[in-house]
């Protein structure tokens, strides 16, 4: 057992530098600071552990879904302790909305979220990073190209503890490639202190701030419902069954409850970490726990942050174009064992609105409210709406509207 502790330490670094970009950019993005958000991830993926029984294998880091009312919450006027209190109320809609699933029983939530729906909202939920991955590549399609093709031959030719390291190998390949092409500032490493304390702001709780930022809570609810059918489908286990998807809900809620009490941005679960997972095929949850140790220690070592910063971003996009399509793919492998028959147009048509409005960038416009002075939009768009119509639809429609041809 104790000789493949080094191993699991290693994993659990290469599912730290795959959530890493996205983690920080975040706070980079909303005023935050990076660090806090940093320990935010770290402590909130160790509190969703805690309360599934340490039996998904999900890593937690700052969600996107929030950008939007964040930057309108300081283009408002709000502190980033008002905004951390909007966050902390979000985690609360989490904790009603898993009561609601144990009321009415995760069963019942699976029969909403048939094969049918939840593959082609797998593959948008991969698709629609797509563009994040093409974009960080074309800022050094040099370094993508070398780091995507040293992760592809770890994961194919290589044995033993390398062939389980792919993202660690690739990012590795090219950072060293990156230094010997002089795309590498190490100043700010040199510069960076070995230990430091993050900006923590504890949350304040203003009525204004928690409505404008917490009901973004209800579009993500649908997607930790997404990502935890595809981490299931990736690992092969039923998480809706055991530990309950109330559990992973009031996990996840209370991981972004807990970040945003300490000034971080909310968390979600992250696609990121369960594509290393579909890479590696090592799907033992206390790695992730490693990664979150990782994670907060990186928050408290500005040395340590600093160090990864420095990764060039042509580095994380030739990385990211395979972790995306790795999620993808692992919805087309959902459709395609769940055997789904194409000849009839109900199945069809469901998988054609899923698709065309997931990736196409739909918006349903709910209207405006004004909020201290601020128009804020209403909007269902994206994922959340492509999953919302499908299972509307697959609802609506008969199990059969035509009959197959001879």
């Amino acid at each position: 057992m104790e000789r493949h502790a080094p191993n699991k330490w290693i994993l659990g670094l290469q599912h730290t530098v795959a959530m890493f970009g996205a983690t920080v950019l975040v706070p980079l993005l909303t005023g935050l600071d990076p660090s806090v958000a940093l320990v935010s991830a770290g402590a909130g993926t160790l509190l969703f552990h805690l309360i599934t029984g340490g039996q998904v294998p999900v890593f937690l880091g700052s969600s996107f879904a929030f950008i939007a009312p964040m930057v309108a919450a300081g283009k408002a006027g709000f502190s980033v302790a008002a905004i951390g209190g909007g966050i902390a109320a979000a985690g609360l809609i989490y904790g009603l909305m898993a009561l609601v699933v144990m009321a009415i029983g995760s069963e019942r939530v699976r029969r909403v979220f048939p094969p049918v729906v939840t593959g082609p909202v797998i593959v948008v939920i991969g698709l629609t990073l797509a563009p994040v991955a093409i974009d960080m590549a074309t800022k050094g399609w040099l370094l993508a190209i070398v780091t995507l093709a040293a992760a592809i031959v770890a994961a194919v030719f290589f044995h033993g503890l390398f062939k389980m390291l792919p993202i660690l190998v690739g990012v590795g390949v090219g950072y060293v490639v990156a230094l010997f092409t002089g795309a590498v500032d190490l100043t700010p490493v040199r510069e960076a202190a070995w230990v430091g304390l993050p900006a923590f702001t504890w949350a304040r709780f203003e009525p204004g701030a928690v409505f404008l930022i917490a009901p973004v809570a209800f579009v993500t609810v649908m997607e930790h419902i997404g990502d935890i059918l595809t981490n299931g489908r990736v690992v092969g286990r039923d998480f809706f069954k055991k530990p309950g998807l109330h559990r992973t809900l009031l996990g996840d809620g209370a991981a972004t409850a807990l970040a945003g009490l300490i000034g971080g941005p909310a968390n979600t679960t992250y696609s990121e970490n369960t594509g290393v997972l579909a890479v590696t095929k090592v799907y033992d949850p206390a790695i992730l726990r490693i990664a979150a140790v990782f994670a907060i220690l990186l928050g408290f070592s500005p040395k340590l942050a600093a160090l990864l910063q420095t990764l060039p971003v042509g580095v994380l996009g030739g990385i990211s174009i395979l972790l995306f399509g790795m999620i993808a793919s692992v919805g087309i492998r959902t459709l395609s064992e769940a055997q789904i028959d194409f000849t009839h147009s109900r199945n069809m048509i469901v998988v054609a609105l899923i698709l065309v409005l997931g990736l196409g960038g739909a918006v349903a416009d709910l209207g405006t409210i004004t909020v201290a002075g601020a128009e804020v939009p209403l909007q269902a768009s994206g994922m959340a709406l492509a999953a919302l119509v499908g299972v509307v639809v697959n609802l609506l429609l008969p199990v059969e509207i035509d009959e197959p041809e001879a």
